[in-house]
């Protein structure tokens, strides 16, 4: 059978994912995260443990598309005006770093492991090109490329990215044997760039408006593919890396009407290319090096990180970062990067490093991309633990008639009726950043974690009135319900829920009065619907007022009742029957009779 021919092409897809399954899920489990769990996957699968995989160089230049994608996506989000804009960072703050970072770098390669200035100044540069996969992928997770943190990043990575091109013109410059090049080394990658400069200004989105008119959304798809892929190819033809055309081209769309859609279309292949590149990297680290070279890998490791880390710091404080902004930044950027790999293959075959010297610095620069996600989590818990102290007040001896819980978007909309009426609040919150957000409009709140009894009475709860739990946790808010209810019944307990379950659980518990996040605005956003297809106020509040009866007294009656085995059902269908749509026209209100005139429309 012609299918009996696939096995050996399926076979190797089936191991890469199953290893992934496998892994990613676990190292989130145990806090070390997804990045972490393709690296030990790929180490596993590759040549150096089971060997289901000898040649890990294949899957890794193919797995470079994750990274391509990733970097078209991000240009997607920064029109050229904005990218003009970053110049200063791109050529200011990008080559400070990359400067004084393979400076310190070469000269910690000679004096400490006593290479050769030209072996030094090759495995340092290497290890200045940061990963962008690692710290694009970091800074998505965390909802930060938007930031001007996250855009001072995004800056030293596309010079980082920049700089592979005079790194290797360098490289082919000192080499000791006959190189092909010169000028042409130069003027082909401006070439390059002005061909996809002029396509991406004329030509792309007349392109994609001939592709809609096919009214095909998989050859919109194809399109934005082609885009992708044939800005990469030619970044890469031209000697300069693919992720930068990748990224040139989604600059160059940024613009177009058919942006969004195009990001749609082009995530989810980023999301799994970007996955199986972290894998590939975790293939080509050679464990038998590694076995053999282990002393000076580490303490290399262990410097290179250092030195790099001091000149991130460094640079980041003399361009007027914040202390915890700077060691933020140094603990994204203190790993190695893909690039390295491109840099010490050229130098080898130039002749300016042997063999096992490209291999030690390679698995120097793949042992810091893994290392990567346990100095950040390390970061994180000690830059968190100073942040916390750094103009915020905890809470102490407060007295109010009213104790918030909690000063997210819900808790700081119900505390304008308070203050509206001159009612004395008293406010704790556990997030240090949004605390001193909140000093900075005038708003005092103190720092505390409701769910400990000793803040609680710190807070004032003995003497306050009413306590209002807004905080965004289900877990957390039954907690404080049960330490109040406990310790002090004397106040009213106003309850922020969560959901219809979370709803019934507080009823249970007997608070004073809960309300669904989201259940009022979802009312009002029915109820102007029904306004813009032209219902009279009169029928709007009339109806309003009839749902939110049937809804109370069918929450009513669950909570005493103890439906919780219908809870799925309840969730999605929470009004009685004879209001819900079943892919007709929902009837009017119970109120109108069937011989009157519709009251809408």
């Amino acid at each position: 059978m012609a299918t009996e021919g696939l096995a050996p092409t399926i076979g190797p897809v089936v191991v890469l994912m199953g290893a992934a399954v496998l892994a990613v899920p676990l190292f989130r489990r145990l806090g070390l995260g997804a990045v972490l769990g393709y690296f030990a996957a790929g180490a596993i699968v590759g040549p150096s443990i089971i060997g289901l995989f000898s040649d890990p160089e294949v899957i890794l230049h193919f797995s470079e598309l994750g990274v391509v994608m990733f970097l078209f996506i991000i240009g997607l989000e920064l029109r050229p005006q904005k990218l003009w804009t970053m110049r200063g960072q791109i050529f200011g703050l990008g080559l400070a770093q990359v400067l004084v970072a393979i400076a310190l770098l070469t000269t910690a390669g000679h004096l400490i492991f006593g290479l050769p200035w030209i072996a030094a100044f090759v495995a340092g540069s290497g290890f200045v090109l940061s990963s962008t996969a690692v710290i694009m992928s970091t800074l998505a997770d965390r909802g930060e490329l938007a930031s001007a943190e996250g855009q001072k990043s995004v800056s030293i990575l596309l010079f980082e990215d920049l700089m592979i091109v005079p790194l290797l013109a360098l490289v082919a410059f000192l080499s000791p044997t006959e190189t092909e090049g010169g000028i042409e080394a130069i003027l082909l990658p401006l070439a390059g760039l002005a061909i996809l400069l002029v396509v991406g200004r004329w030509l792309l989105d007349p392109f994609f408006a001939l592709l809609a008119r096919a009214r095909a959304r998989e050859v919109l798809t194809a399109g934005a593919l082609l885009v992708v892929l044939g800005a990469a190819l030619l970044m890469e033809e031209v000697g300069l890396s693919m992720a930068m055309g990748a990224f040139l081209a989604g600059v160059m769309l940024s613009g177009s009407s058919y942006r969004h859609q195009i990001e749609s279309d082009i995530e989810p292949f980023r999301g799994l290319l970007m996955g199986l590149f972290f894998m590939a990297v975790g293939m080509s680290l050679d464990l038998r090096i590694v076995a053999a070279e282990w002393p000076l890998l580490l303490s290399m490791l262990a410097v290179y990180v250092v030195v790099k880390a001091i000149a991130i710091y460094i640079v980041a404080r003399a361009f007027g970062s914040t202390n915890i902004a700077a060691l933020h930044r140094t603990a994204l950027f203190a790993q190695g990067g893909e690039f390295a790999f491109v840099l010490y293959t050229a130098a080898q075959g130039d002749g300016l490093i042997a063999a096992r010297d490209s291999a030690i610095f390679s698995s120097v620069v793949i042992l810091s991309m893994a290392f990567t996600p346990l100095i950040q989590m390390a970061a994180d818990r000690l830059l968190k633990e100073e942040s916390s102290m750094d103009g915020v007040e905890p809470a102490s001896d407060l007295r109010g008639r009213v104790l918030v819980i909690g000063f997210g978007r819900f808790g700081q909309i119900a505390l304008q009726l308070l203050l509206a009426q001159g009612v004395e609040v008293s406010v704790i919150e556990n997030d240090p950043d949004r605390i001193r957000e909140a000093e900075r409009w005038g708003f005092k709140v103190y720092y505390g974690d409701g769910r400990r009894l000793d803040i609680l009475r710190n807070s004032g709860a003995a003497d306050a009135e009413v306590i209002m739990i807004c905080v965004d946790d289900r877990k957390a808010a039954n907690q404080i319900v049960e330490l109040a209810q406990h310790e002090f019944p004397q106040a009213s307990l106003l309850v922020r829920s969560y959901d219809r379950g979370h709803s019934m659980e507080l009823r249970r518990a007997g608070v004073d009065y809960e309300i669904r996040e989201t259940v009022e605005s979802a009312y009002l956003m029915g109820a102007e619907g029904l306004r813009v297809l032209g219902c009279s106020d009169a029928t709007v509040d009339e109806t309003l007022a009839d749902i939110r009866r049937r809804d109370a007294d069918r929450l009513i009656e669950q909570t005493q009742g103890g439906m919780m085995a219908g809870r799925d059902q309840l969730l999605t269908n929470p009004v009685p029957e004879p209001l819900t749509n079943r892919g007709g026209r929902t009837p009017p209100p119970a109120t109108a009779q069937p011989d009157e005139e519709a009251p809408c429309g």
